[in-house]
């Protein structure tokens, strides 16, 4: 680990600091290029936007800008580390976007008082960019600021730590129950984290189908008796019940679904799901329980985990570089809910198809199929560019 931490801070330190660049896309060596770039060749386009602001997407960048903001509440499982420290954070986000859908991004964290404050700010800032994409705001903050920051703005506004986690969880539990011969209508899911990705997660399953969903937090299950339960919890519940714990509602479930903290499902647990269970140990670095640990239990257990180094990773980069590649290239200004199950069900579909050799090579891997060992596809394969942006644009279109 100590090599680790010292390889990442000599990443981030040399041999410039930091992970982002701003760079020129016109020429500026000659006098004319000087008088186009800026005085007096810029007022043109400024005139043009002045008339029709719709022009800003032709002069300007703002159609492939978007600006990644946080408040460094909740940062990845390190908790309110503050918006300064949250920066390296944010910059790696902004890599991802780039290289993965040729996305600009500015990375802004705010150090803001109160929700308002924060969403103030974004307002103020928003017409530089196409879209905006809030990372690592704590719950239930988060779910108030996208709200009113979508009642505000007329570009895509996106919490990707809610929606993403949604998206990708989607597109891989369609695969998984059909892996372990299960629907989602008929599944008994449970989930184990109630906060912003567990709801967001849980929202969307309904969407697309599911009926019997049952959200436990550290109080126990989400149930009506629960009067201290914010909006976004309190939809989620079901109705009052005398199962009140994680093992009360776990015998015969099909489906765990774990955004919650290391080692917080009980091995015993697992020996009391349905046949064919399907485990989603979602906490980072540490899941909820190790694979080795599921399987030594049973053999009839399929994994997945937000980890590269076992099979099946569920990582929002599958979706947040596509998702905004779609609606920016749809002229979107809102991210819709048809949207994100469009996604969804382009992952799934992406991961029946046939694995290309570079993605198998680049994971010294000699084959790779639909099943157990891969539900969703690997990150670095280059058709999700095409097969989910393409599937989000045509969603957009076609609200």
């Amino acid at each position: 680990m100590d090599d680790l931490k010292k390889r990442a801070l000599d990443y981030h330190q040399f041999p410039i600091p930091g992970k982002l660049s701003v760079e020129s896309r016109k020429p500026c060596e000659t006098q004319d290029d000087l008088s186009l770039a800026y005085s007096p060749g810029v007022a043109a386009p400024v005139r043009e936007i002045h008339d029709n602001p719709e022009n800003a997407y032709k002069y300007t960048n703002k159609g492939n800008l978007v600006a990644v903001i946080t408040d460094g509440t909740a940062v990845l499982g390190l908790g309110n580390m503050g918006p300064l420290a949250s920066k390296p954070v944010m910059e790696g986000k902004a890599v991802l976007f780039k290289h993965f859908s040729g996305i600009d991004v500015f990375d802004i964290e705010i150090n803001a008082k109160t929700p308002d404050e924060f969403i103030q700010t974004v307002v103020n800032i928003a017409p530089t960019f196409g879209g905006i994409n809030l990372e690592d705001i704590a719950a239930p903050h988060c779910f108030y600021i996208e709200n009113e920051l979508k009642k505000r703005l007329d570009i895509p506004v996106f919490h990707d730590d809610q929606h993403g986690t949604a998206v990708i969880v989607a597109g891989a539990l369609l695969n998984a129950l059909e892996v372990q011969g299960k629907t989602l209508p008929t599944a008994k899911i449970v989930f184990l984290g109630a906060g912003a990705a567990g709801c967001s997660c849980a929202k969307l399953l309904k969407l697309m189908g599911a009926t019997n969903i049952t959200m436990v937090d550290r109080m126990g299950v989400l149930d009506t008796d629960r009067k201290e339960l914010h909006d976004n919890n309190r939809e989620l519940a079901i109705q009052s019940t005398d199962s009140k714990t994680l093992a009360d509602v776990m015998p015969q479930a099909d489906v765990f679904i774990g955004v919650s903290a290391k080692n917080a499902l009980n091995p015993a647990l697992v020996k009391e799901m349905a046949k064919n269970p399907i485990i989603f140990a979602l906490a980072n670095p540490d899941p909820e329980i190790l694979p080795s640990v599921a399987h030594g239990i049973r053999d009839d257990v399929l994994m997945a985990t937000g980890r590269s180094d076992f099979p099946n990773q569920v990582n929002n980069v599958l979706c947040f570089p596509y998702l905004f590649r779609g609606a920016l290239d749809a002229k979107a200004t809102k991210i819709t809910e048809k949207m994100k199950m469009a996604a969804a069900y382009a992952l799934s579909e992406l991961a029946r198809e046939p694995v290309p050799a570079d993605v198998l090579k680049a994971y010294n891997l000699k084959a790779l199929a639909f099943g157990k060992d891969y539900i969703i596809p690997k990150p670095i394969d280059k058709r999700l560019l095409d097969k989910v942006a393409g599937a989000v644009a045509e969603a957009a279109g076609a609200e």
